[in-house]
């Protein structure tokens, strides 16, 4: 049987790890806390689901919550005017919902059941040094922690990074007590609101302890009247700044959330990163290699909310070419065609984020416009978030935006 270790309890590496485990590999995963110490942790992300990443989770019966989190079958855009109402306002339908599980919930669960089902887990913050002395007990080492110092064991890729700083503050609040949505009562959905200049808010129906609640996101132009919360503050005072800011960048929003509640004391979240691409291999100071997974390798700014989706299909990826390879070894070949299989469709996620962390050019606002009154367009662009690689043929390149909307009109 084969010895895999995975540094990181996250999406990429749980996952990997129950897939393995299901294969009857001999998987070992090294968590910094335990699954009590997540359940009573601050929240980590925003974590949307699509299709495509959902179905990697029932394919291994890892979708334990999908009956009662909220089905989301739409994705919405408002922009707004110099005035403050609304330019633009339409919502797309999903062809196949979409889903938000709180990572709390999910993985203090999967944790659990990793053990469960044969698997180890090693309660343990890991430092380079650990790394290095553990990689001649397994076959294969992967690291899946997004941050601390194993990071810095993969160099970054210049060629597939344009950015050294980050692009977006990050201000998150998990909510209850928010009426409906009046555009669209019946239906759940993500809403994308614009404030040129300013930055964005998301909105993301999801799931939590105590059940379906509101995800509010604000992405901060770095500076700008968004980026308030670098003092990390508690939560009722996070929500309640949030609050303020949403009545006077987007009011409409505010309206509907102006009485909600936070979830829970650690149901706020702020910060930021440098959107990066690493190479896929870490070198250990005795010689040894390790596999950086997810967002060790590839942290795309959370704007197109696709984080949570790699981390997935990287788990996907890497778990079906660990399979095929047999009892050959993971050399470091092998770690780099393995990364390669994952960033050829890695690589349209990153080149769409990257284009939306800047002002929409003139091709996207003619799109954007047209999708008030054309639903064929409003479809395409909200099924993208599923499959980001359809992008380039029709959304990225200004030649093709106006071939297709002349298509289409």
């Amino acid at each position: 049987m084969r010895k895999v270790l995975i540094v990181g309890a996250g999406q990429a590496g749980l996952q990997l790890a129950l897939t393995l485990r299901e294969h009857s590999y001999d998987v070992t995963v090294m968590s910094a806390r335990t699954p009590e110490e997540i359940r009573n942790g601050r929240v980590t992300s925003t974590q949307c689901m699509f299709h495509t990443a959902l179905q990697y989770e029932r394919d291994y019966g890892l979708n334990l919550w999908e009956a009662e989190t909220p089905k989301v079958e739409g994705l919405g855009l408002s922009i707004a005017a110099p005035d403050n109402s609304r330019a633009l306002d339409w919502m797309g339908p999903l062809d196949r919902y979409a889903q938000s599980v709180d990572q709390r919930v999910k993985m203090a669960a999967w944790l659990e059941l990793l053990e469960d089902k044969g698997g180890k887990v090693i309660y343990h913050g890991v430092t380079t040094s650990d790394v290095d002395s553990l990689t001649k007990h397994y076959d294969l080492v992967l690291i899946a922690a997004g941050k601390g110092e194993l990071v810095q064991l993969f160099d970054r890729d210049p060629e597939r990074s344009p950015y050294t700083s980050k692009q977006r503050a990050l201000a998150v609040s998990y909510v209850h007590g928010a009426p409906r949505r009046p555009e669209h009562p019946d239906t759940y959905a993500v809403r994308f609101n614009v404030q040129p200049g300013v930055g964005e808010l998301f909105v993301i129906p999801g799931y939590t302890f105590s059940g379906p609640c509101e995800i509010p996101f604000f992405e901060a132009i770095p500076g700008g009247p968004l980026d308030a919360f670098s003092d990390q503050p508690p939560a009722a005072e996070h929500w309640s700044r949030m609050l303020g800011l949403m009545r006077e960048h987007f009011p409409w929003e505010y309206e509907r959330f102006q009485h909600a509640e936070v979830t829970d004391g650690q149901a706020t979240l702020a910060g930021g990163y440098t959107p990066v691409v690493r190479q896929p291999v870490g070198n250990l100071p005795s010689g040894g290699a390790v596999l950086g997974m997810a967002d060790v390798v590839v942290a795309n700014d959370p704007i197109t909310g696709q984080g949570s989706n790699n981390a997935s299909k990287c788990a996907a990826f890497y778990a079906q070419s660990i399979r095929e390879r047999g009892d050959r070894p993971f050399d470091r070949e092998w770690m780099r065609e393995t990364f390669e299989r994952y960033w050829e469709d890695a690589r349209h996620v990153t080149d769409w984020t990257n284009a939306m962390l800047q002002p929409p050019p003139e091709h996207v606002m003619n799109l954007f416009g047209a999708a008030q009154t054309n639903e064929t367009i409003r479809r395409r662009f909200v099924n993208g978030f599923d499959d980001p690689s359809d992008f380039k043929k029709w959304f990225l390149p200004p030649d093709l935006a106006e071939e297709y909307l002349a298509s289409v009109s």
